[in-house]
């Protein structure tokens, strides 16, 4: 059995002085959390036992009962009447950060030991180990976690929280906003967090399913069905394929408007730009313009759940059990001016946001595991023959290889598509070609290498090899430079100009 687990996070409604209830709350769960991690330290044997095994070692060093009258380190002077469950809740997270702290120490005395070794071997002038040793906690700022008898009463948008007022224990009823736990999840202990002047309440959700089988596996079937996935910068954001192992395309989907987005992103670059001209001094360890920052950072977030939440949904629709991506993770943006890098920059980033974003989506719905592939020439090559493609717009010449262009043809089997959705069907077979293929030997070494040069001829390093081209790695990465800038292609306009078809509210528009 395969399992699932996610938080969802719900705003607090409450009176204004409940505030001041949850800090105290706060407060003394972190004054708990020091006081066993002080417990811990001066009885280090407790880290050898299992979390359950060490619980009760130091609830019978802390806490007072019939059985135990008389505890060595009492937590009645600290603070009186804390709840039992309160009180595990505390040793919980002490014991974690205390087997943190010791792993650290002892991966540092490993080093220590490894260097004043090699100090011992070499004979020589002897230097000192300048690495600092980790040291414990000094302030604790953990967030409450809520036991079994810490909360009752959950309904669909209000729950009732047993917290500490300061000066009494009391039940507080509190409002949620935010989305219902979903069906078909496990519920876990709910957590008040802190964020600025607000909190919330984290409910982690666990789902039990059984465990797909691996890709190889699942591949070897010719009814199998995947959904390749091609991420672009302009134009379509998302262009998804679904086929099966044996060849059959059964749909495509096109997702996103990518150049209102990349449109919006430059707007807003560029008034940052300007704005940073005009004051010519950026303040030291300040953010400047910071709430233009923080809008390029949510459109950018939205618009990553927005595009991986289709991808999943449209996948789950046509039953594919594995999603394929390319793998461009060493794309960088070219030259240009301020605000052109940075969008195509921050463009690269929300492509890896859409990939980490489906990933976890696509398994929390149902098992959907993902996969990538080498991206080299995946848009240059034929879906049906592998023979390198003409690229053309509409109403062009149908000739050569134009980077970004919305139609393509081969010339050897007459097939003709759209560009993008002909790149995710390549970006499936290559899937199904790299599993497929029996595994190769390792190849003999080359016959030039017999026949090196001696060092003594002058021959310089490896980097300064002849050759008459430059490096590869740029056409690795995609073969067509991807879709150019990722910018409002086409379409020369002046930096504050809006967008006619990008909503006020910063959607995006959906084909």
């Amino acid at each position: 059995m395969a399992k699932a687990t996610k938080a969802i996070r719900q705003a607090l409604h409450h009176p204004p002085q409940y505030a001041a209830y949850f800090a105290a709350n706060q407060v003394l769960f972190n004054r708990v959390v020091a006081f066993y991690f002080d417990c811990i330290q001066a009885h280090e044997g407790l880290l050898a036992l299992k979390n359950k095994e060490a619980l009760t070692a130091l609830e019978k060093l802390t806490h007072g009962t019939g059985a135990n009258p008389h505890p060595i380190m009492p937590l009645t002077d600290l603070a009186p009447d804390i709840p039992a469950m309160f009180r595990r809740a505390a040793i919980n997270a002490a014991l974690g950060s205390a087997r943190a702290f010791s792993s650290s120490l002892k991966t540092w005395r490993a080093r220590k030991e490894k260097h004043e070794a090699k100090q011992t071997r070499s004979g020589g002038k002897k230097k000192p180990f300048k690495e600092r040793p980790p040291v414990p906690p000094r302030s604790w700022n953990k967030s409450v976690p809520f036991y079994a008898s810490l909360w009752r009463e959950r309904h669909t948008h209000c729950i009732v929280l047993k917290v500490w007022t300061g000066s009494c224990w009391s039940w507080l009823k509190v409002h949620l906003l935010g989305r219902d736990l979903p069906d078909g999840y496990a519920m876990g202990s709910p957590q008040l967090v802190r964020k600025g002047d607000r909190w919330w309440l984290h409910t982690p959700i666990e789902k039990t399913f059984e465990a797909p089988a691996k890709s190889g596996e699942q591949l070897t079937t010719a009814q199998t069905r995947l959904c390749a996935v091609d991420l672009n910068l302009d134009k379509h954001l998302a262009v998804c394929s679904v086929q099966t192992v044996d060849g059959t395309i059964l749909a495509t989907s096109f997702i996103g408007n990518g150049t209102a987005v990349s449109g919006c992103r430059k707007q807003l670059l560029g008034r940052i730009a300007r704005n940073r001209s005009q004051t010519g001094i950026i303040a030291e360890n300040e953010q400047d313009n910071a709430d233009l920052w923080a809008k390029i950072r949510h459109v950018d977030e939205q618009i990553a759940h927005q595009v991986s939440a289709r991808i999943v949904q449209f996948a789950s629709e046509h039953k594919a059990s594995i999603l394929v991506f390319e793998h461009l993770g060493n794309l960088q943006p070219e030259k240009g001016t301020y605000s052109r890098r940075s969008n195509t920059k921050r463009a690269y980033w929300m492509k890896g946001r859409m990939f980490r974003y489906a990933t976890y989506k696509a398994w929390h719905a149902g098992g959907i595991i993902t996969c990538r592939v080498n991206p080299r020439n995946t848009s240059r090559e034929c879906h049906r023959c592998h023979a390198a493609v003409v690229r053309y717009n509409q109403g062009h010449p149908v000739e050569g290889y134009t980077p970004g262009a919305a139609l393509c043809l081969c010339p050897q089997c007459q097939m003709r598509d759209h560009a993008d959705r002909n790149a995710s069907l390549r970006i499936g077979q290559r899937l199904i070609e790299r599993m497929q293929e029996p595994q190769k030997e390792k190849p003999p070494p080359a016959v030039r290498c017999a026949s090196r040069v001696s060092k003594e001829t002058g021959v310089g390093t490896s980097q300064d090899a002849k050759r008459q081209m430059g490096p590869s790695l740029p056409a690795a990465r995609r073969g067509d430079q991807t879709n150019g800038h990722g910018t409002a292609q086409g379409r020369k306009r002046r930096m504050g100009a809006p967008l006619p078809d990008i909503a006020s509210q910063l959607r995006v528009h959906f084909e």
